[in-house]
């Protein structure tokens, strides 16, 4: 997939209204959309799994869910997904059995990253789909974000 035709910083800003929608439920604010090769957003979500009762209530997760009724079909190829900050090992594994094509995000995940920071599942090898990864897009913002957020459960601010 080439991202370089797709506005990705539109792509991340719609990424992070999603986010923010979480941090005002109470929940970790990841966003994520979901596009198509025209860059048209078929879908949006952030995370849920307090709300939801759900472990894999991941914005990854939910969103893939979403495109998949989309079209129609639980592979999703020639999509590209945003996020917020980098996904964990569950999401990749998700998205590289969904086969999509491109995964854009904000924030590095130095503790459970599975797209090059802790782990690069996007690239092994030894799997059947490789994903294509663009990292760093509105990286401060993602970040700050999460930063807020924490601070806000800590009593810091």
């Amino acid at each position: 997939m080439r991202t370089m035709n797709l506005d990705l910083y539109h792509l991340m800003k719609e990424a992070l209204k999603e986010a923010k929608k979480g941090f005002k439920s109470g929940e970790v604010p990841v966003g994520a959309v979901l596009a198509g090769l025209d860059g048209e957003i078929v879908a949006g979500a952030h995370n849920q799994p307090i709300s939801l009762r759900d472990p894999t209530a991941h914005a990854e997760i939910l969103v893939m869910r979403k495109a998949a009724l989309f079209y129609g079909n639980y592979r999703l190829t020639d999509t590209l997904l945003v996020v917020t900050v980098e996904p964990c090992l569950m999401c990749m594994g998700a998205a590289i059995n969904a086969r999509i094509s491109g995964l854009v995000f904000g924030a590095s995940d130095a503790k459970a990253g599975a797209a090059g920071s802790v782990y690069n599942l996007a690239a092994d090898r030894r799997l059947n789909h490789s994903i294509e990864v663009t990292s760093g897009i509105m990286e401060e913002e993602c970040r700050a974000l999460m930063q807020e957020f924490f601070k806000t459960r800590r009593g810091k601010i």
